[in-house]
C-alpha cells in the first residue's frame, strides 16, 4: 500500500503499473462504464491499462497542482482500503475539484489484483465543463 502511494507521488505511470498484476478486476466509480467527459472514467482490466489510466490521469490533471490527503488505511489480509481528499486541477478548464475517496485493493503474491476507486465523479465530471 504504502509503495503504491509512494509510486502515485512520483507520477511515473509505468513505474506505478508494475505493482499491478497483468489481469485487474478494475472500477473507477461511475454509472455508466465510460463518461464521455472524463477521460480516465473507462474499463480496464491489464497492467498495460493501468499504465495508461494513470498516464491519462497526469495529462488532464498535472501533478504540479495535485493535492491528496489519506485519512486511513486499513488492511485486512489481502484487502487494503484507503480513504481520503484529492484535489487537481483539470488542465483544459483550469477548474478545481476536490473530492474524498475510498480506494479498495486486493492484494495477492505482491501484486495489485482488484483496484476499485469510489469517488465523486460527478465532481470530476463537472470540473471538466468548459461552461
Amino acid at each position: 500500500m504504502e509503495e503504491l502511494l509512494r509510486r502515485s507521488g512520483q507520477g511515473n505511470p509505468g513505474h506505478i503499473a508494475e505493482l499491478y498484476a497483468q489481469n485487474v478486476d478494475w472500477r473507477v466509480d461511475w454509472p455508466v462504464e465510460n463518461h464521455p467527459a472524463v477521460p480516465w472514467i473507462r474499463p480496464r482490466s491489464t497492467r498495460a491499462d493501468v499504465a495508461d489510466h494513470f498516464h491519462t490521469f497526469s495529462e488532464h490533471c498535472p501533478p504540479a497542482e495535485s493535492h491528496v490527503s489519506i485519512d486511513h488505511i486499513m488492511v485486512d489480509g489481502i484487502d487494503a482500503a484507503v480513504t481520503g481528499t484529492s484535489s487537481q486541477v483539470v488542465a483544459s478548464t483550469g477548474k478545481r475539484f476536490v473530492m474524498t475517496f475510498a480506494l479498495h485493493l486486493t492484494v495477492e503474491d505482491g501484486l495489485i489484483t482488484r483496484h476499485h476507486m469510489y469517488e465523486d465523479s460527478l465532481t470530476v465530471a463537472e470540473a471538466f465543463d468548459r461552461s
